[in-house]
């Protein structure tokens, strides 16, 4: 992956963490085990630090960043979307921030939360927990449900589950010039995978 320090501050990876081999992590930048960093995300900490914590996960072309002196945090399994933005903010345990959504600094998400897509969450802005806040700017909808708790929980486990998947068995090849019959698909493991499970 591209790593790189500034000032002599150089980027920690857990060994059981997964950061691709697009992703770039710049200075100050924490991850955490059981971690997973997408394709073309940017975790750029040459101001304040990042930190990704045990179990989240930050997806495709995100881009993490904050203000001089900011911590810009993810706790546990916290889930955030293919294209957000993170800046200088903190978003607690468990939180979903929605693809494409900008969370702007000194913003911080209360734990279970859900923040829909292509929403913004203003500067200093102090969303509670357990609720689903949409919108842009975001603003508090209504009181989430258990079962859409569950249903973040669900999602977020099957990246944690990623995480272990990609350490185990994602290699970089050629591609193959054409489909042939012997070619595995992901229908091939899917099924696999439920006999595992049942097993």
């Amino acid at each position: 992956m591209p790593c790189y320090s500034i000032d002599g501050v150089i980027p920690v990876v857990h060994p059981q963490a997964y950061v691709h081999p697009t992703a770039v992590l710049i200075g100050d930048v924490i991850i955490e085990a059981g971690a997973y960093i997408g394709p073309f995300a940017a975790l750029r900490a040459d101001f304040g630090q990042i930190l990704i914590q045990q179990n989240a996960n930050v997806q495709d072309s995100c881009t993490v960043h904050g203000f001089p002196d900011s911590v810009t945090l993810v706790e546990e399994y916290g889930h955030i979307g293919h294209g957000a933005i993170l800046h200088g903010c903190i978003i607690r345990k468990n939180v979903l921030v929605g693809m494409n959504s900008v969370i702007l600094d000194e913003a911080e998400i209360g734990e279970n939360t859900i923040i829909g897509a292509n929403s913004t969450v203003k500067a200093k802005a102090q969303i509670p927990a357990n609720v689903l806040a949409l919108g842009s700017p975001a603003k508090v909808v209504r009181p989430l449900e258990d079962k859409e708790i569950a249903w973040k929980r669900h999602g977020t486990q099957q990246y944690i589950e990623l995480t272990a998947r990609c350490l185990q068995s994602m290699h970089e090849v050629e591609p193959l010039p054409e489909q042939t019959a012997s070619r595995r698909t992901y229908r091939d493991f899917s099924a696999e995978h439920v006999i595992k499970k049942n097993a």
